[in-house]
């Protein structure tokens, strides 16, 4: 019997690796500006972060994801990343 492969990836805050579907996947645009990518399908360099709070201010706090998408974070990038982690909060301790 086969089992089914399912991709791993690793969040860049906490350091685990988890399933790649149980992370939320950021994306550095041809533009230079950063997304969330919830398909996981876009194109660019991309990053993986936890659904937990503590990981999103973890990230945006520090360079962690400047240095894994090897970007400049800009005001309004962050602005926006932040903003989309107060919206998911309602959701069961995630982000």
């Amino acid at each position: 019997m086969r089992t089914e492969h399912l991709p791993q990836r690793t969040c860049i805050a906490c350091r685990q690796k988890k399933e790649k579907n149980a992370l939320i996947r950021l994306v550095r645009t041809s533009d230079g500006s950063v997304e969330v990518d919830l398909a996981a399908r876009r194109p660019g360099r991309g990053a993986y972060l936890c659904r937990q709070k503590d990981c999103w201010e973890l990230a945006l706090e520090g360079n962690r994801l400047e240095h894994a998408l090897r970007t400049k974070l800009s005001s309004d990038d962050r602005q926006a990343l932040l903003t989309y982690a107060v919206s998911r909060r309602g959701e069961a301790g995630s982000v």
